[in-house]
């Protein structure tokens, strides 16, 4: 007994409709049998039938065998790439106020490619991880700040400057 599917909207079922009419329109310019197909996919000649008339319950595995054979897999790559509700829908969440733009993190090959290549451009500054070593918790409320900056190691711009990670971009300036 066949499996019961899920019924599409008629415009979702007319879209596969279309798409099989596609596949059976690519079958016929290259000038192949429906028996060929049938074949050289793996399956009977009435999934092949089912599947070029649109059928809802034919398997999505069952479409790309068909477009193997045809040799327009690769067009798969094609379907949800725009997504455009997707974006929208992802936009409407972002924060509204944000001074910073979401920006892909780089690979650790890239981020090690950025680093030799900002070291070989700029003179030698102290090393990162002992100047990360010398920074303390901030003071007590009671403890002076001007304490605070002299013990911390803050007081000099080559410490400051040695905290900036050369491989994340500095925001624009907005005017």
């Amino acid at each position: 007994m066949a499996k019961k599917t899920a019924p599409l909207l008629p415009p979702t079922d007319e879209l596969l409709r279309q798409f099989g009419g596609r596949l059976c329109l690519a079958r016929l310019r290259r000038r192949l049998s429906a028996k060929q197909v049938a074949e050289r996919a793996g399956m009977s000649p009435m999934t092949l039938r089912g599947l070029e008339r649109g059928g809802s319950g034919v398997t999505m595995g069952a479409y790309l065998a068909v477009m193997q054979v045809l040799g327009i897999e690769k067009d798969i790559d094609l379907l949800a790439q725009a997504d455009t509700l997707g974006r929208e829908l992802q936009d409407a969440r972002l924060p509204r106020h944000s001074n910073t733009t979401a920006r892909p993190r780089p690979s650790s090959a890239t981020r090690k490619a950025l680093a030799t290549s900002a070291s070989e451009q700029r003179p030698a500054t102290p090393d990162r991880l002992a100047l990360a070593r010398k920074i303390k918790k901030p003071p007590e409320p009671t403890e002076d700040r001007r304490d605070w900056i002299k013990k911390s190691g803050f007081a000099s711009s080559e410490a400051l400057a040695g905290l900036i990670d050369p491989t994340v971009p500095l925001p624009k300036k907005r005017r």
